[in-house]
C-alpha cells in the first residue's frame, strides 16, 4: 500500500509541474511577439527560455503519464496494488483523459510556435497569442 501512495504522490507532482509549463509556455510566446522590435537578445533569451520550459514539460508530461499508468494497471503487476479502475464507474476516467488529450495538443501547438519563432517565422499577434 506504501507503494501506491509513493507513486500517486510522484504522479501528482509530475502532472502539477507538466501543467506550470503548459500555461507559462503561452505566456513566453507573448513576450516573445511583443519582443520582435527590441534587440535580438531579449528575443534570443526568451526562445531559449521557450524551448528549455516546452523540453522540461515533455520530460514532466512523460514521467506522470508513466506514473498513471502504474496507477492504473500497478494491480496487475504489484500485489495489494489498489485499482483506480471500478467496473461501471469510469465515466470520469474517460473524461479525463480526454482533457489530457486536448491539452496535450494544445501543448504541442504552442511547442511549435516556439519552434517556428526560433526559425525566424512570424507569429500570431500577441493579442491572438493571449486569446
Amino acid at each position: 500500500m506504501q507503494a501506491y501512495f509513493w507513486v500517486k504522490t510522484l504522479h501528482i507532482v509530475m502532472m502539477t509541474a507538466w501543467m506550470a509549463a503548459v500555461f507559462y509556455l503561452p505566456r513566453i510566446l507573448v513576450n516573445i511577439a511583443e519582443a520582435a522590435g527590441q534587440a535580438a537578445q531579449v528575443g534570443e533569451r526568451l526562445q531559449l527560455m521557450g524551448r528549455r520550459l516546452y523540453r522540461f514539460g515533455h520530460v514532466m508530461f512523460g514521467l506522470a503519464f508513466v506514473l498513471g499508468l502504474v496507477l492504473w494497471l500497478g494491480y496487475h503487476v504489484i500485489a495489494d496494488f489498489p485499482t483506480m479502475v471500478v467496473s461501471g464507474a469510469a465515466g470520469w476516467l474517460h473524461a479525463k483523459l480526454g482533457l489530457v488529450a486536448l491539452l496535450l495538443v494544445y501543448y504541442i501547438v504552442t511547442g511549435r510556435w516556439v519552434k517556428a519563432a526560433a526559425a525566424g517565422r512570424a507569429l500570431p499577434s500577441s493579442r491572438a497569442l493571449r486569446w
